[in-house]
């Protein structure tokens, strides 16, 4: 065993057999697209997409310690409006710097940062040509008083373009009151990224009260999620950003009772999936039309083991065929060198051979 696959069994501690040992009958790999060098040339050759936005993705793949893999780690910090500044830079006040959340992105060995407006425009000139920039485009904001949630346009597409950026973010909230207005904004805003040879990637997330139901929060539910991807993949989303999914079930909770809510099979459940993580996140990859669209998985909150949890998302999310993961409180909200490591150790996973997909 090799110290860097020995390492990341001893951060999977108990669940290492559990998640390393794991097969995937449900949906077997042979099924799937799965990233590699060649990826762009695979899947985006025989697509739509012009040689500028295939020039765009193949940028991406091609740059920090997973260049040339297939596999993505994004350094996104847009929680300054998401989560408000003061609540996401108190732990390491050096982040309220533009320049310091880029030069992370670049110790980290990362294949982009994606961040805001604000934040990339203030240093475009010094850093756009020395890592992939991803313009988030829309935001929540938490300063309205009551609270909202509903993603707006914070950045115009030709900005991006005329900061040198290689690809836009944008986030819907699938489920939302909201939601349709933020489809069709982003729908119109990834036609004219794409026109211009941007990548896209949407980050697909779902938010609605109703989705908390018999005690559990369906948020991070397979079912639910995978469909929110579904819908990504159709905006011509590039790549997908999606929470890891922790339980499944959604729609069936949904339609408890004498609630009628969307449309769904019971194969999910029995023949589509398991509830093992490595399944029920793989039955997000199968919604990404079968890896045609990377999905890479979000990092999470920072909290008491950090590195550990890093570890065993990048596990989960590369043995079920996603392409990456897009990490930023863990690694932004503590000193400069430890998140360095982690990130690293998020990338160790990607690089390490003797973790397959399963």
């Amino acid at each position: 065993m090799s110290a860097r696959l020995d390492a990341i069994v001893s951060s999977l501690g108990n669940e290492a057999d559990h998640l390393l040992g794991h097969t995937c009958t449900a949906i077997p790999k042979s099924r799937l697209h799965l990233p590699g060098s060649d990826f762009v040339d695979r899947i985006f050759g025989p697509s739509d997409r012009n040689i500028r936005v295939m020039r765009s993705l193949q940028q991406l793949f091609n740059h920090g310690r997973l260049a040339g893999t297939g596999f993505l780690s994004i350094l996104p910090v847009d929680q300054g409006i998401e989560h408000a500044g003061g609540a996401s830079f108190a732990k390491n006040p050096d982040y309220f710097d533009p320049e310091n959340i880029v030069q992370l992105a670049i110790d980290g060995g990362c294949n982009a940062v994606a961040t805001t407006n604000g934040v990339l425009s203030m240093v475009a000139r010094k850093y756009a040509h020395k890592i992939p920039f991803i313009l988030k485009i829309n935001h929540n904001e938490l300063l309205s008083v009551p609270n909202s949630y509903e993603q707006i346009m914070f950045a115009q597409i030709d900005q991006a373009y005329e900061m040198g950026c290689t690809a836009v973010g944008a986030t819907i909230y699938f489920g939302s009151e909201d939601s349709n207005r933020q489809i069709v904004e982003v729908m119109n805003a990834f036609a004219h990224a794409h026109d211009l040879g941007m990548a896209t990637i949407l980050w697909c997330y779902l938010r609605n009260s109703a989705f908390k139901a018999d005690g559990k929060d369906y948020h991070a539910s397979a079912d639910l999620t995978g469909q929110a991807n579904h819908m990504g993949v159709t905006l011509q989303a590039d790549i997908i950003k999606q929470k890891q999914p922790t339980l499944n079930g959604g729609y069936r909770a949904m339609n408890m009772g004498d609630s009628s809510y969307g449309k769904f099979d019971d194969r999910i459940y029995t023949e589509l999936c398991s509830d093992h993580p490595i399944d029920l996140t793989r039955y997000q990859v199968a919604n990404c039309y079968m890896g045609r669209a990377g999905l890479i998985n979000s990092g999470g909150a920072s909290g008491s083991n950090d590195f550990a949890q890093a570890v065993r998302t990048a596990v989960i999310n590369k043995r079920a065929g996603g392409m990456g993961l897009i990490s930023g409180r863990k690694a932004f909200q503590r000193p400069r060198a430890e998140g360095v490591k982690l990130l690293h150790a998020i990338q160790d996973v990607y690089l390490e051979d003797g973790i397959t997909v399963a």
